[in-house]
């Protein structure tokens, strides 16, 4: 690949959220559409990462092609050369990778993962994966198969960012170069930028927070779903999910993610659903001292929002995806798998 590289994925096991929409497809859609002359965009759907955590497995193979359908609904063009979009496990390097390098990450390492302690806490010890803990380094594959600089993550996976560039340089000092390193978070952010011109400086889009516990990520895992708005909620349901957001007993509206995190939050969903600078939003909006009428103002984008979004997805055309996902795995095996013949020559299991 002569271009550089940028990554991302979604996984397919749970319906996406209106956090997944800002945060990881629009702005690696928008990424696409304006920098494929200059980018080459790897947008994959990790389907094996989908079952680290129990799941209904009757569903996944649907799901992991309507994750395929969302991506096109929200805008990704499929007669792109410079964009792929493919499914993990069609790519078997995926796999092999990881296991050559797991012998070379520490058990300590992959105990101090934050996302692994956050979710194992979740489960009994009988439903905790080797697969969870090994995650990881099977995201540090997807990403060092493709010699990936540029992967979009949110503040959740920094940690795993981190790894990944941390076994890249492990490996490129013992064996040689392997692999490209990934930028760093700080220089992913810059190259990413802020969203929207938040207030703060941070990437807000890629951590839309839940609408009852505004002081947690908008989570499609989420067992009860009450603080979620689904791409696959209805309009209306959708909009009575805004309504009932928590806020505070403050009483007057203030972009203040500390004190106020449920207003703030909801100013967040404001300015991305308008497309306003979250600036012009918060001087709109500050000092309003009912709550309820920037609820109705948020529910109505909410629902206008939906209700395009999903028309579009009615019109996704099935047979052309299937066309781009065959055509993306074959270009991706053959990189992936020049990839995995050089780990295998440099550990000694190829000539």
């Amino acid at each position: 690949m002569t271009k550089p590289v940028i990554l991302t994925g979604l996984r397919a096991n749970n319906d996406l959220t209106l956090g997944n929409y800002f945060g990881g497809m629009l702005p690696i859609i928008d990424m696409a559409k304006n920098h494929s002359d200059e980018y080459q965009v790897n947008m994959f759907i990790p389907d094996l990462h989908s079952f680290t955590t129990p799941i209904d497995h009757s569903k996944l193979h649907e799901q992991i092609l309507q994750t395929a359908r969302l991506f096109v609904a929200a805008g990704l063009p499929l007669n792109d050369d410079s964009i792929h979009l493919y499914r993990q496990s069609y790519v078997p390097a995926h796999s092999e990778l990881t296991v050559i390098l797991n012998n070379f990450v520490g058990m300590g390492e992959m105990e101090r993962m934050t996302q692994y302690k956050d979710k194992s806490g979740k489960l009994s010890n009988d439903r905790v994966s080797v697969g969870l803990f090994d995650y990881p380094v099977l995201m540090a594959a997807d990403i060092l198969l493709y010699g990936a600089k540029y992967v979009p993550v949110g503040d959740d996976q920094t940690q795993h960012l981190e790894i990944t560039r941390d076994i890249a340089e492990r490996m490129n000092a013992r064996f040689g170069e392997l692999f490209v390193v990934p930028e760093p978070v700080k220089k992913q952010h810059e190259f990413f930028g802020s969203s929207r011109g938040s207030k703060d400086g941070m990437h807000q889009g890629l951590r839309i927070m839940d609408l009852q516990t505004p002081t947690k990520k908008m989570s499609k895992s989420d067992d009860s779903g009450k603080g979620v708005i689904f791409l696959s909620d209805t309009p209306e349901v959708a909009a009575k999910k805004v309504m009932s957001a928590a806020t505070d007993s403050v009483g007057v509206v203030n972009y203040d993610r500390e004190n106020q995190p449920g207003i703030t939050n909801l100013l967040d969903i404001h300015a991305l659903l308008s497309g306003e600078d979250i600036q012009k939003v918060i001087e709109h909006h500050q000092g309003v001292t009912n709550y309820g009428e920037l609820k109705k103002e948020i529910a109505e984008q909410v629902r206008d929002f939906l209700t395009d979004f999903q028309a579009n997805l009615q019109n996704v055309d099935d047979a052309a995806i299937m066309a781009k996902l065959e055509a993306s795995e074959q270009a991706m095996n053959a990189v992936a798998n020049e990839t995995l013949h050089k780990v295998q020559q440099a550990v000694g299991l190829r000539a």
